[in-house]
């Protein structure tokens, strides 16, 4: 993508629950974990010695910290004053990657940010007052939307965005997507996690093991249909590491996202215009790491066949698709869309 010669960064951000992405016109690409976190005591600051920890520093020194996740469930915390700084310390965070080491900060930054769609809408004002002094310039879009952008899928296609706290849909129209055009649903990534602890409590209650460790063992093996191969995983049992087969835990924890997912998808397809609904059927579009679970789109192409057939496609980029979109509207959008494109 071409850098504009005026002096301005163009910035594409993609806040996640679970990871958050930027992409900038000067070819800056980064993947940061969402977590913020800030020396528990004296002691922590420390041995830490830094005054606020991001992304995976945060993590890896959790044990010392008082962790904050800016999102949940979709929409941005605001209970506290530590979850309004843990949001804008990521944002800082994120704007200052694009920017790169070395940057003279005379050039003028232009962000698009992508949120879930229930933050978008409910989220609208705090994100704005989060980002006012870190840019000159705002837009802040659904998450499917930047992704269908960011493809060009943007005429007759579904955008199924399914990540840590939500799974978004966004049917694309041609034009900016309303309110009737998107769905979100919680049952995403953080919901599966919660269900495979369950499952494997339930199999296992002799097992210790954390939701961090939950959540490993669902990137690296989750699966809907046949199990591919065992999935066998090492826990400490009376403080001895042992292991335990989670093979029945981790298909019955995914297969449980499904059914809500081919709901939702389908009652978006049922209300777009007859003459158009086989065009989206055969332009369904899978984004967000919880769509990488293997089998997701074999399962949702059998369910299409039942309604007259479909075609799903996952992406090929799921880290950057939403931040490498925001960053595409970023570069087309003229001064007076800015306002008109934040749908509302």
């Amino acid at each position: 993508m071409s850098q504009k010669a005026d002096n301005v960064l163009r910035v594409g951000i993609d806040l996640g629950t679970s990871r958050s992405s930027v992409s900038a016109s000067n070819g800056q690409r980064h993947v940061v974990e969402s977590y913020v976190g800030w020396p528990a005591d004296m002691v922590a600051r420390k041995v830490l010695k830094k005054d606020v920890l991001i992304g995976r520093d945060a993590l890896d020194n959790r044990s010392m910290l008082d962790l904050f996740r800016p999102l949940e469930e979709g929409l941005i915390r605001e209970g506290s004053s530590r979850d309004a700084e843990a949001v804008k310390e990521l944002l800082r965070h994120l704007v200052g990657l694009a920017k790169g080491e070395g940057s003279n900060g005379k050039a003028k930054v232009r962000a698009v940010v992508g949120v879930p769609a229930e933050a978008l809408r409910v989220n609208k004002q705090h994100l704005r007052q989060s980002m006012g002094d870190l840019v000159d310039g705002l837009m802040i879009v659904s998450e499917p939307f930047a992704v269908a952008y960011g493809l060009e899928a943007l005429l007759h296609s579904m955008i199924i965005d399914i990540g840590a706290g939500t799974a978004d849909f966004c049917v694309m129209r041609g034009r900016l997507p309303t309110e009737e055009d998107q769905r979100t649903l919680t049952t995403a990534g953080d919901w599966l996690d919660e269900q495979l602890m369950t499952q494997i409590r339930e199999r296992h209650p002799e097992a210790t093991f954390s939701i961090h460790m939950v959540r490993g063992w669902k990137e690296r093996h989750s699966f809907v249909g046949p199990a591919p191969e065992p999935v066998v995983v090492t826990v400490p049992v009376a403080g001895k590491p042992t292991e335990i087969d989670i093979t029945d835990a981790m298909q019955a924890a995914c297969e449980a996202l499904m059914p809500p997912v081919i709901e939702t998808m389908v009652d978006l397809l049922t209300r777009v215009e007859p003459e158009y609904q086989e065009r989206v059927r055969r332009n369904i579009i899978l984004a967000g790491g919880t769509s990488l679970i293997r089998g997701f789109d074999q399962r949702i192409e059998r369910e299409l066949a039942e309604i007259g057939g479909g075609t799903v496609k996952v992406v090929k980029d799921p880290l950057y698709i939403g931040s490498d979109g925001g960053l595409a509207i970023a570069m087309d959008a003229p001064d007076p869309d800015w306002d008109r494109l934040s749908g509302g």
